[in-house]
């Protein structure tokens, strides 16, 4: 008797992954599909709930796949995760497993419109002061900063750097950007100013921006000692990657006034323990990694997840990682 395929789709908190794309298709091929609404962050958790698929959908890089995990999945044979780029798969050894890994299309827009969520929100005291007006406090009790005539600092000026740049310019923002291999050229191509160095730009900023991918070079770029450099008055924001700034001297910086404070959609542990100190950081405005969170993006990765899962059906895989 042959064993039926089945189908796990992982961390569908809001219900996206089925009421945002048609599986059908899918279901009509003999698949079983089952959606989790939680997330598992246990190793051994994982494999138990898992070892009975054949076919896993994860969303971005929330669950790592080792190889110690990949090789207690002995039914795996297709791993589709959302976006082309994946940090946490460990490739080889789904080579090894014979283990095919797809990707989809993502869009750099919802990433972009929350970098800029968070740094307004900051910029005007939006999260104290709708507080207190729903709790019948102060009326008025911060002082915004202007953006215009404001010095935005870009770390990063790819894809979505690029975009968040062309906004601080509408914006009537002085842009200035610094990455590893960013040139002078590629900076004017865009209408910004290639800073000096990376302690130049975090010196000079008012607003810096995380827009780098994560690497050996980027890891810990941003520690105490380049907060140290930072304006007293300046905000960071981070949309990328956690590892790149350092958790814990953020921490220290926004506990001490040090920097006046910092917006964060990346976590160096996801979900964020509820005990967690940046909990209660002062003048944090966090967001539980909502970046790429939109119904369009959540539609093209799931819909391309469908028609990944066909393909490899069919014997023509497409969109394969790396």
């Amino acid at each position: 008797m042959t064993t039926a395929l089945r189908c796990a789709v992982l961390d569908d908190f809001q219900g996206a992954a089925t009421s945002l794309a048609d599986w059908s298709p899918v279901t009509a091929r003999g698949v079983e599909v089952v959606s989790y609404p939680d997330h598992l962050a246990d190793e051994d958790e994982l494999a138990a709930r898992l070892a009975g698929y054949d076919i896993l959908v994860t969303l971005r890089e929330r669950v790592p796949f080792p190889a110690s995990l990949l090789e207690r999945l002995p039914r795996l044979r297709l791993l589709v995760a959302s976006g082309m780029r994946n940090s946490v798969i460990d490739y080889a050894a789904a080579g090894h497993a014979g283990v095919t890994v797809c990707g989809t299309a993502s869009s750099s827009t919802p990433p972009v419109e929350l970098t800029w969520a968070l740094l307004l929100g900051l910029a005007r005291g939006l999260v104290t002061e709708n507080t207190a007006l729903r709790e019948g406090g102060p009326w008025q009790q911060t002082v915004g900063t202007d953006l215009a005539g404001s010095r935005l600092g870009l770390l990063g000026l790819g894809r979505i750097g690029a975009r968040v740049a062309r906004i601080g310019l509408a914006f009537g923002m002085d842009v200035a950007a610094w990455s590893p291999n960013l040139t002078e050229e590629r900076a004017a191509a865009e209408g910004v100013a290639l800073a000096p160095s990376k302690e130049a730009l975090l010196a000079g900023s008012d607003f810096v921006s995380v827009h780098l991918a994560l690497g050996e070079r980027t890891r810990g770029l941003i520690g105490a000692a380049e907060l140290a450099l930072m304006r007293p008055t300046a905000r960071l924001v981070n949309t990328s990657r956690s590892a790149i700034v350092d958790q814990e001297a953020l921490l220290e910086a926004l506990r001490t006034g040090r920097i006046a404070g910092a917006g964060l959609d990346v976590f160096d542990t996801e979900p964020l323990p509820a005990g967690h100190p940046l909990r209660t950081a002062p003048n944090l405005l966090a967001t539980p990694h909502l970046g790429y969170v939109t119904r369009a993006n959540y539609a093209t990765y799931y819909g391309e997840a469908v028609e990944d899962v066909l393909a490899f059906l069919d014997g023509a895989p497409v969109r394969v990682l790396p």
